[in-house]
């Protein structure tokens, strides 16, 4: 991927080595027994949402809103390379988003991505390193611990750049679903169905935050050439690690397709292959494909 001398953002804010501590927190300080958590981070473990949510629908309880400390914000060090990479890419999305918003009428508002160790507050709960990174919509911020690419690599076997700019493509993918009132109306209805039906729409809001993955990349490389031999290929090779079934089957040795919430490894794959092909927010309306 090429990315070096392009512009970084300037919304990335390092928490990392500011302390952290604490862990899930739920109303009425209940314990969550360590087989429960450990079941909520292989589900949570590669993109979409904080673990405190998957613990919130396993013990049926309701993940406590952090009431998160404004603090200044600190940028990355100019020497830390990875950092610099993040916010390469975040700045990437930002100006491929700007422009396409711009073209609809409308603004971009630009999330912050948060760089972090161990843990840290969110308007969310509080973000664990295990947790992989998600994206709060409580305060538009996208949440990331970097050695989370080093698990990336030894757990599901995937490398390379564009592999990793996908993972902030993703979560940047939930926040233009924020912006046009997609996650709200998804949250609304969800809590409105049964559980199984929950899941299936949640599966729908992934994939399509998947394919948004793919127009960002689609636009980056016509207006950039950020693209080079063999990315597109690692990118799907990240999409088909963390399928729904591909988890399931290595956390437990079978697959329970009512329980999925991401979408299987086929059709992560195919929503983020339909946007970097096809360009176009209208092409990822998974809400009305008749088959995902």
């Amino acid at each position: 991927m090429k990315w070096e001398g392009n512009r970084e953002s300037d919304n990335v804010e390092d928490r990392r080595g500011s302390g952290g501590g604490g862990g899930f927190g739920f109303g009425g300080g209940r314990s969550v027994g360590i087989g429960t958590i450990a079941i909520a981070l292989v589900a949570s473990w590669f993109f979409g949402v904080s673990p405190t949510t998957i613990l919130a629908l396993l013990t049926g309880g309701a993940p406590e809103i952090s009431q998160v400390q404004q603090t200044p914000a600190q940028r990355p060090p100019a020497s830390d390379q990875m950092a610099k990479f993040v916010s390469t890419v975040l700045a990437d999305t930002e100006d491929t988003w700007t422009e396409l918003f711009r073209a609809q009428g409308s603004s971009y508002a630009k999330p912050r991505l948060v760089l972090f160790s161990g843990s840290t507050p969110t308007a969310c709960g509080t973000g664990q390193t295990a947790s992989g990174p998600f994206y709060c919509p409580g305060d538009q911020k996208i949440y990331i611990d970097l050695s989370f690419y080093r698990l990336m690599q030894q757990r599901f076997h995937v490398s390379g750049e564009f592999a990793q700019a996908y993972v902030i493509a993703h979560e940047v993918g939930h926040h233009v679903q924020h912006l046009l009132g997609i996650s709200d109306k998804v949250d609304d209805a969800r809590r409105r169905m049964p559980e199984s039906q929950a899941n299936a729409m949640s599966v729908r809001l992934e994939l399509q935050a998947d394919c948004l993955a793919g127009v960002w990349a689609h636009h980056a490389n016509r207006a950039r050439s950020i693209l080079e031999s063999g990315d597109v290929e690692a990118a799907l090779n990240a999409a088909s690690a963390i399928g729904d079934d591909a988890l399931q089957r290595q956390a437990r040795g079978e697959v329970v397709p009512d329980s999925f919430t991401h979408g299987t490894s086929a059709q992560r794959v195919r929503w983020f292959r339909r946007g970097i092909d096809n360009g176009k927010v209208s092409a990822c309306n998974t809400f009305e494909a008749r088959q995902l």
